[in-house]
């Protein structure tokens, strides 16, 4: 086992659970808490620790407290229910960002097959910005696809074990560099 930690951040909350499938009555958060359950009780070689946020504007010092190597916050993207695809969002002025990004999104698109949106610079204004400047560790927010698209999810469902394996591949390649 590495002494590396990767903070495991589930995006949203319960109460407050992000976009929703409404056809497969799926949330952004039940689907990344389990993914992230997933992903730790399988991971060999890195410390996993799974965050749940409080309050969106406290959780870069909650992470920061944790002290991780790097930080990956799941996410889900969502539209207008045709949008589809896979993107990794970092902070513009984070060499490491762009690199863990570049490495996710490649496991992500190996996995899913979907459209390749690419990886997305954020400025602190920017959708996601808050928490990749002000967290210590370098961070990205993954978006491997979009969740109110029936099409995407089906995918992600069918490939759950991949998607699993394609965040452990990513965590383990990031954690050697």
């Amino acid at each position: 086992m590495s002494n590396k930690l990767c903070a495991l951040v589930i995006g949203h909350k319960k109460n407050s659970p992000g976009a929703v499938n409404k056809n497969f009555n799926l949330s952004e958060f039940d689907f990344n808490d389990e993914l992230s359950i997933r992903i730790e009780n399988e991971i060999k070689s890195v410390n996993i620790t799974r965050v749940y946020r409080s309050l969106y504007k406290d959780l870069p010092n909650e992470i920061n407290i944790l002290n991780p190597d790097f930080i990956i916050s799941l996410h889900c993207n969502a539209f207008n229910e045709v949008s589809s695809g896979t993107e990794v969002l970092y902070y513009h002025k984070s060499k490491k960002g762009k690199l863990m990004a570049n490495i996710l999104q490649k496991q992500l698109l190996d996995c899913l097959g979907l459209k390749d949106r690419g990886i997305k610079p954020r400025t602190t204004e920017d959708r996601g910005g808050y928490l990749l400047k002000y967290t210590n560790a370098p961070c990205v927010i993954s978006e491997p696809f979009f969740i109110d698209n029936d099409s995407d999810l089906s995918i992600a469902k069918a490939n759950i074990i991949c998607l699993t394996h394609a965040y452990i591949n990513a965590i383990e390649e990031i954690s050697k560099i």
